[in-house]
């Protein structure tokens, strides 16, 4: 795999937009993390949980800024019926006082970052990915099979979504992974990315992959061979390390 490409068709969408990318190499099985890193890690999601409060003034999910401006997002394409964006999930959990939980210590390292900065994280195996990743508008009927599902379900025309050359990646931008190129615990590359459709937030989102990129490599021994917002201006990022 040779590059990430945001197309035309998702900055005529959303000009103002960032999404800031991660690429980690070499990281550590899980089996291979010591205790001692992993209960650091879950204390840091404690941490997280407890930080995501400040982002929520109101009881009402829909009615916070970081949920609300990814409803008003999700409305500018075609969509599964009840799709929402990531992080709406794990806000709405703090909300009503069940916290996000431990997985992994690979999950919980970015649903720390998404957490603590009220944003969409979203993490793949780039091993798995056929050609180029592209983010953009989709014609319709790209192979796709959720993560935990037993049938494929293509994609929608008009649909905003993550794709390469064997089929989708991500559904409805950030809210479904596929099964093909999901993370798991023998994961050794790793393509995290962080997305801003809010511009006053574009330097929480640089924040935010900077401090993915530490933990990544405190913890899971990762070496970053990227790491970068890509905006209308510079739409591409090589992801090879190279």
């Amino acid at each position: 795999m040779a590059k990430f490409v945001a197309e035309k068709s998702f900055w005529d969408l959303f000009p103002d937009a960032a999404l800031g990318i991660v690429v980690a190499q070499g990281m550590k099985p899980t089996d291979d993390v010591s205790e001692e890193d992993a209960a650091a890690i879950r204390l840091l999601l404690r941490d997280a949980n407890e930080a995501a409060d400040k982002h929520l003034t109101s009881n009402t999910i829909s009615e916070n800024e970081p949920v609300r401006v990814w409803r008003d997002a999700y409305r500018k394409f075609k969509t599964k019926k009840g799709a929402r964006c990531s992080v709406e999930n794990l806000l709405k959990r703090v909300l009503k006082g069940n916290p996000v939980g431990s997985i992994t210590p690979m999950v919980d390292i970015y649903n720390t970052i998404s957490l603590k900065y009220a944003v969409p994280v979203g993490g793949e195996n780039i091993d798995a990915f056929a050609g180029n990743l592209r983010l953009g508008i989709t014609e319709g009927g790209d192979a796709f099979r959720a993560l935990g599902e037993d049938e494929d379900e293509p994609t929608l025309e008009g649909e905003l979504c993550y794709r390469d050359d064997e089929g989708a990646v991500c559904r409805c931008w950030n809210w479904r992974d596929a099964q093909r190129t999901a993370l798991t615990d023998d994961t050794a590359n790793g393509f995290f990315i962080i997305e801003c459709v809010d511009p006053s937030r574009v330097a929480d989102t640089q924040a935010a992959i900077d401090e993915m990129a530490g933990l990544l490599e405190r913890y899971l021994g990762a070496t970053i061979a990227a790491k970068a917002l890509v905006t209308a201006e510079n739409p591409e990022l090589d992801l090879t390390g190279e």
